[in-house]
């Protein structure tokens, strides 16, 4: 399945207990061939970064980082699978794990939203 996430944007619709995403956080996604990189923020995220790829079936995989407002640094690693709902927007399925921390997994759903200036 060929997708296309150059320029849009996400925000969590559900997170593991465990996560740090919320539906506060404004996901933006860049893509260039295969290469995916990516921004986000809000809620208590401060600010990070991802960095990642595209497989053929439209699977996502990438490490990501980010820094909480109250200064701790955290990363981990994603693989995304997608499924375009039937107004046409992605919805992400996420599987995950910490590298900083206690190392646990988690999950987490992403959804496409309207790009707003």
């Amino acid at each position: 399945m060929k997708i296309d996430y150059h320029n849009k944007m996400f925000k969590a619709s559900e997170n593991s207990d465990n996560g740090e995403v919320s539906d506060k956080t404004l996901f933006q996604y860049y893509q260039e061939g295969q290469l995916l990189r990516g921004s986000y923020e809000g809620g208590n995220i401060a600010k990070g970064e991802l960095l990642g790829k595209v497989l053929a079936n439209g699977q996502l995989q990438f490490y990501y980082h980010h820094i909480l407002i109250d200064g701790q640094l955290q990363a981990g690693y994603c693989e995304s699978k997608p499924e375009i709902m039937p107004n046409g927007r992605i919805k992400l399925y996420e599987s995950w794990q910490w590298f900083s921390g206690d190392g646990t997994r988690g999950h987490s759903t992403l959804e496409e939203v309207e790009k707003t200036l």
